[in-house]
């Protein structure tokens, strides 16, 4: 079976451009051609994707005042994660990439263009939205980890670390704008028109994917089912403890720490007095934080013992998060979203690039949909917890139980996985 990657070549007239840039360092991934590509077109994508997420969520709320309803949403997107994400691993390993690629991304293309025709034509209902989050997620669960194990394919191992550093940078560019956009452009045209600008923004990814120079590489024949070789991926798991460790961490943070991210529209209203608007600022905060902290990792990535860094991470997070529980003002919950938004992103980021370093490349696709499980998965069940939670005792206390939870879990990363802190 064939499968194709992009060649990590970089002529010799685009080495002499790239080092002329005063940051090369920083942005080592952008001298290969193919990763600039895939860079450029997943910005502009994700612009239009944190429109529509921004804008749906705030539509849920003001469709149903209720802060449960936004967790069902999540939850409901979520599910796929828990039925596919493996498979996606399996898929991931088989087949090539840039083609699982491009058709996941037309068909989350077309989803948006149906949300935004049902909004338009006032069919759409909250139960409509609970049906497309929930076919979202199926494309995105074989999405999430093709993107992820992609991302190998167009840069050598050595500046792989800073290409995960920089796929942050331009995911949260997108996350502290593309709210901010989003939030006016509700206010001033309605949601229908963010959903269609996401539904227009898939097209830059495809288009650019289609545009890459690949040269075929070989993959090994596949004789047995998808089912054995997900036995052989939990096997090879079973076997590498660090990797455990940092599953387990991004599980915790996907549960108990993004569900602050699920309250947003509720906070927005009910705490601060705010808007769509308002709601659209305090994302953004959040993915300001999350570029500063994504482009410093991007700049030390090869100077920092990046297990020491995570597991520091684990224990100041959920600190931030006790504090913001008690804020009651914008300003302060801006401030406080920035470095919340950087801390999150520096685990992710660290978590992903230890484990491409670490794991064996015919494991690659298998073990990066664990990965990428605990996040889809847990991060709805999260959203579910978190809103009914809301719901009862109040954003503010949601938030304050789930800061607890993770300050025992980092008490037992602490204790228990000392091994972590050492690995490079």
């Amino acid at each position: 079976m064939q499968n194709l990657t992009p060649s990590p070549q970089i002529l010799p007239s685009e080495q002499k451009y790239f080092n002329k840039f005063s940051l090369k360092e920083t942005f080592a991934a952008l001298k290969y051609p193919n990763y600039r590509l895939w860079f450029w077109g997943q910005m502009i994508s994700l612009f239009g994707s944190w429109m529509q997420s921004t804008a749906l969520a705030f539509f849920v709320f003001e469709l149903t005042n209720s802060p449960a309803f936004l967790g069902y949403i999540g939850f409901a997107a979520g599910i796929p994660a828990w039925l596919f994400t493996f498979y996606g691993g399996v898929i991931a390993d088989r087949f090539a990439r840039n083609k699982i690629l491009i058709a996941t991304q037309a068909a989350m293309m077309f989803l948006a263009f149906l949300l935004a025709l049902l909004t338009f034509t006032h069919i759409i209902q909250a139960w409509l939205i609970i049906i497309l989050s929930f076919l979202m997620g199926v494309a995105n669960s074989f999405d999430a980890t093709a993107r992820h194990a992609f991302v190998n394919e167009l840069v050598e191992k050595e500046d792989l670390t800073n290409a995960i550093a920089l796929n942050s940078t331009m995911f949260n560019t997108a996350t502290a704008i593309g709210p901010a956009l989003g939030g006016i452009l509700y206010v001033l045209l309605g949601p229908g028109w963010c959903f269609i600008i996401n539904g227009v923004s898939f097209l830059a990814v495809i288009y650019n994917l289609k545009r890459m120079k690949l040269q075929p590489r070989t993959v090994s024949i596949v004789s047995h089912s998808i089912f054995s070789e997900l036995k052989d991926g939990f096997t090879y798991l079973r076997s590498q403890k660090t990797i455990i460790a940092i599953i387990a961490i991004t599980s915790f943070l996907s549960f108990f720490g993004m569900g602050l991210v699920t309250l947003f529209p509720a906070w927005a209203v009910k705490i601060l007095h705010g808007d769509a608007t308002t709601n659209g600022f305090l994302q953004s905060a959040r993915g300001l934080g999350a570029v500063i902290f994504a482009l410093i990792i991007a700049t030390f990535n090869k100077h920092i013992t990046r297990g020491k860094y995570l597991t520091y991470a684990t224990i100041t997070l959920p600190i931030l998060l006790l504090i913001f529980s008690f804020n009651r003002t914008l300003f302060l919950s801006l401030i406080l979203l920035v470095f919340i938004g950087g801390f999150i992103i520096t685990m992710f980021n660290l978590a992903n690039g230890l484990i491409q370093t670490t794991v064996e490349e015919k494991f690659r696709g298998r073990i990066l949909s664990f990965y990428t499980f605990s996040f889809f998965a847990f991060y709805p069940l999260g959203s579910l917890w978190i809103g009914s939670v809301a719901e009862i005792l109040g954003s503010p206390k949601a938030i304050f139980i789930n800061s607890l939870f993770l300050v025992l879990f980092s008490i037992i990363i602490w204790r228990y996985a000392q091994k972590l802190r050492k690995v490079v």
